[in-house]
């Protein structure tokens, strides 16, 4: 059944070229050989946030229906997690850095290109069985969806899917999260 609400190939590819209008690429940055998607040209435009939020509506909407709350993370999952929340009539819930949120909390550590991070979420945020939508900006190495998914996990929730703007398919974070229905309206091949 869900197959069959997924976007046309067609209409996949229409809305990735209106959002690729906004996005700013930074070649060599923060290294030779890196074009850095830069989604702050996205977002300050007011057109641009509008369209890019209603793609990522239109990518997961066949995911909407089985969806009790979407899931946001630290930053920029907030920005685009919070009007898909809105409009969809979901409550929202962040995951944070470690050290952010006030009251009790589980963390998980990730791994970095260059060391480790941790993120956390409060144990009440998750209730056994809920069924959730992450939303970030970006996928990449996939680390930071991984280790939120194990948070959601372990306090009894149920990913349905995880949503992002851009991916980043050079670097194969979809692979470690082949388990899960993953959604990007824009996919560069590259780094």
């Amino acid at each position: 059944m869900q197959e069959a609400l997924k976007l046309k190939e067609n209409e996949r590819k229409a809305l990735a070229e209106q959002v690729d209008t906004y996005v700013r690429s930074i070649p060599d940055f923060p290294e030779p050989g890196i074009i850095f998607r830069d989604v702050t040209t996205v977002i300050q435009d007011a057109e641009g946030l509008v369209t890019s939020v209603e793609a990522m509506e239109k990518v997961a909407d066949y995911l909407k229906e089985d969806v009790d709350a979407i899931v946001g993370l630290e930053s920029r999952g907030f920005i685009f997690g919070m009007p898909i929340a809105k409009d969809w009539k979901k409550g929202f819930i962040p995951v944070r850095k470690k050290g952010k949120l006030p009251c009790e909390t589980i963390s998980q550590k990730y791994d970095l290109e260059y060391g480790q991070a941790e993120i956390e979420i409060h144990t009440d945020a998750i209730k056994p069985g809920q069924k959730v939508l992450i939303v970030d900006d970006l996928i990449a190495t996939g680390g930071t969806i991984e280790a939120s998914i194990k948070l959601i996990e372990q306090l009894g929730g149920e990913v349905v899917g995880c949503l992002f703007l851009i991916e980043l398919a050079g670097l194969k974070g979809r692979e470690k999260l082949k388990n899960y229905n993953v959604e990007a309206v824009v996919t560069y091949d590259g780094k």
